[in-house]
């Protein structure tokens, strides 16, 4: 290339706009009446086609995906469970009132497999067995970032979940 060129433009970095996590459920209205109406995720939109083929998605709000190794992902099911429970995928929602939340959840049809936990991390936790075979946990954050939370090192504490 002759010094009198312009130099080449970095070609655009690849952009996500949105994590969409899509889950067969064999009782569809059953899951959707679970986290649309008892966990209060609004609906978006619903479609419907050939076959009775449905789906509903959910507004879940802000979306992270969260990548564990084997031993984080152990620590994790310790500190707030007391014993490896999950599978390798478990889906986390933040709420306002942990607590509540799970007993709403329960009385929805959720399984409790451990009741709302403080962490070490400074967030209140609750695994449960839901709808259309998700593990899920429910969190409510108890510290706020400037309050030493969330050093973004890969120990507990980045989002509450983990």
């Amino acid at each position: 290339m002759a010094a009198d060129q312009p130099v080449p433009a970095d070609p655009p970095v690849p952009v996500v706009r949105q994590l969409r996590l899509v889950v067969e459920a064999a009782d569809h209205d059953a899951a959707v009446a679970f986290f649309r109406d008892a966990l209060g995720l609004p609906e978006e939109a619903a479609f419907s086609g050939e076959g009775d083929a449905r789906v509903v998605i959910l507004d879940a709000g802000r979306a992270t995906l969260e990548i564990a190794n084997p031993a984080q992902k152990r620590l994790i099911d310790e500190v707030e469970v007391g014993r490896q429970v999950a599978p390798r995928i478990r889906v986390a929602f933040e709420v306002d009132d942990a607590a509540a939340t799970t007993a709403r959840l329960v009385a929805a049809g959720a399984s409790e497999v451990a009741p709302p936990t403080r962490t070490p991390w400074q967030s209140l936790n609750s695994r449960l067995d839901a709808p259309a075979g998700l593990h899920i946990t429910v969190f409510q954050e108890l510290a706020t970032p400037d309050q030493g939370v969330g050093t973004g090192d890969a120990k507990p504490g980045r989002d509450g979940d983990t």
